[in-house]
């Protein structure tokens, strides 16, 4: 019998996409995830997620993009998917999550399901058996979970008692971090938290939670300021004399501008933190290096700091890819900041980045109920629930069935999601994940797509 394949992952770097070796390397292993969205709200009304649509109805999984190391569940012998397939055997999920190489999936009992790369332990069960992680397979959680989200190879699940349990493994720039110590974690272990969580946000590598006090905690790798609660001196796990654990534990961030800020919602981007407070002001914390957390003349930023740009607005959603971010408020418009390359703004074929707010024209006459960010890839679900997608194609993520770069949102129409309402999309590494339900819609274009593997 072969060995059973692994891959390695490179060190973090904010600098993934910064030249054109991102766009000839088909199958890099620069691979960062999406900041996970949140999907699902059960039994409990304080919970922030109460401003996207809730989702009872179960539904099916479908995967594009790369699956050389089984995230597009669908077996070992799927190595890419230009277009959406479904994912066979599964009617009664409620939420995705994409992590860097693997996702996480939540079912309507409140069970958690996982697939793709486990070198690290982020599937956060037993995959010896060859080929068994390319399968969707259940994770043993000690009770029934409301949130999942993934990072770049850590997974999370908030239960509905409001513990959280994590699996996995951080990385900085040197490698390896650990997760809760400086060991990875190949089953799910709970974090040690005083108060109780209502509301989980992955990164790359690194987690946000906000417990039922509207307090927001942190842990992870920190180099890009996205723990919001050290100098950028502690955050160096090689020059600090702290070594991991004031990484590693989550601990609260200080807003030394207003100590009685009360969070209300959290996201996390790819190396960036968003949290809304209870006035409609949105603190950042994390890399910004194109301004796509909203701040100028500032690089990376280690500490909170009211973002101009996206405050004073009712956001839905913030999801932040390596060098973009895209924003949906509570009208059903959707904005976008930071970096124009490959198109992932959606704005057509600028020739500066969004360093303000900017609406996205294109979808301006639709109301949007979600969108996601890849890691140089957009996306956006109308509420008829048709799938809109943009940026860069070379990994075959955004679903056209080309590897084409795509300036402008378009409309992802093909034979398997064409009779399905998209309700859910989430961004990964070098694949996408939608959520969606059978439902015949009535398409005028694109019936003439061939779906090609």
């Amino acid at each position: 019998m072969p060995p059973k394949k692994t891959r390695k992952r490179p060190a973090s770097s904010s600098e993934q996409d910064a030249g054109p070796s991102m766009k000839t390397v088909k199958r890099s292993k620069s691979i960062k995830s999406k900041p996970i969205k949140e999907e699902k709200n059960i039994k409990n009304n304080s919970n922030p997620r109460l401003l996207l649509r809730e989702i009872t109805t179960g539904g099916i999984v479908l995967t594009c993009g790369q699956g050389d190391v089984g995230q597009l569940g669908l077996g070992e012998d799927i190595l890419e998917k230009t277009r959406f397939s479904a994912i066979p055997n599964y009617t009664n999920i409620v939420a995705i999550a994409a992590g860097g190489m693997h996702n996480v999936c939540l079912t309507q009992d409140g069970k958690v399901i996982t697939f793709g790369c486990n070198d690290e332990g982020a599937l956060g069960r037993n995959t010896s058996k060859e080929g068994s992680e390319t399968i969707p397979g259940f994770v043993d959680l000690p009770a029934p979970v409301i949130q999942v989200t993934a990072g770049d190879s850590h997974s999370a699940a908030l239960l509905n008692d409001g513990r959280v349990f994590v699996w996995g493994s951080f990385r900085d720039s040197h490698g390896t971090m650990g997760l809760l110590t400086k060991d990875n974690e190949k089953i799910p272990v709970e974090i040690s938290m005083k108060e109780k969580c209502i509301k989980i946000a992955s990164g790359a590598d690194h987690l946000v939670l906000l417990d039922n006090t509207k307090k927001v905690h942190t842990c992870g790798c920190g180099e890009q300021g996205q723990l919001g609660r050290l100098p950028e001196r502690k955050t160096d796990r090689d020059t600090s004399r702290l070594g991991l654990k004031h990484l590693l534990v989550p601990s609260p961030v200080p807003f030394k501008v207003n100590k009685h800020i009360e969070a209300e919602n959290i996201w996390a981007g790819t190396y960036a933190t968003f949290v809304k407070d209870t006035n409609n002001q949105v603190h950042v914390f994390g890399l910004n290096n194109y301004g796509q957390i909203g701040l100028k003349g500032v690089d990376k930023l280690f500490h909170p700091k009211v973002s101009d740009e996206l405050s004073n607005k009712n956001w839905v959603q913030i999801s932040s890819g390596q060098h973009h971010t895209i924003a949906l408020d509570d009208e059903g418009k959707v904005y976008v900041l930071g970096r124009k390359e490959y198109g992932r703004l959606g704005l057509g074929p600028v020739k500066t980045d969004a360093e303000h707010l900017t609406l996205i024209p294109a979808l301006e006459q639709m109301k949007i109920v979600d969108v996601a960010s890849g890691s140089a890839q957009s996306f956006a679900v109308t509420e008829q629930g048709r799938l809109y997608a943009w940026g860069m194609g070379t990994s075959c993520q955004l679903g056209t069935g080309e590897e084409e770069d795509v300036e402008v949102p378009t409309v992802i129409e093909s034979k398997q999601i064409r009779d399905v309402k998209v309700l859910r999309v989430s961004g990964g590494g070098q694949h996408t994940i939608v959520l969606g339900v059978q439902s015949v819609m009535n398409h005028t274009a694109g019936n003439n797509d061939s779906d090609k593997q």
